[in-house]
C-alpha cells in the first residue's frame, strides 16, 4: 500500500458549514471519481470524491496539521 498523499486536497459534500477539502491518498482519487468508492483523508474522514478544489479553497485544518507533519 502507498504512503504517497495528494499535494492537493479533495472534497466532502456537506450538508451544515461550508465546504472542506481534505487531503486524500492519490492513488484513490480517480477511483472514487468513477466507481463511486468512498476514500478516507488523513483526519479519518470518508467521503466519495465529488469535486476538485480551486486555488484559495479552504482546506480542513486536521488534514493540514497532519499533512504538514509528514512532510518534515
Amino acid at each position: 500500500m502507498s504512503t504517497q498523499i495528494l499535494e492537493r486536497p479533495e472534497t466532502k459534500d456537506a450538508d451544515t458549514g461550508p465546504e472542506m477539502f481534505h487531503y486524500v491518498r492519490k492513488e484513490k482519487i480517480a477511483e472514487s471519481a468513477v466507481m463511486g468508492t468512498f476514500v478516507v483523508a488523513l483526519c479519518g474522514e470518508k467521503f466519495p470524491v465529488t469535486k476538485t478544489p480551486k486555488p484559495g479553497s479552504p482546506v480542513c485544518p486536521q488534514c493540514k496539521e497532519i499533512y504538514e507533519a509528514m512532510s518534515h
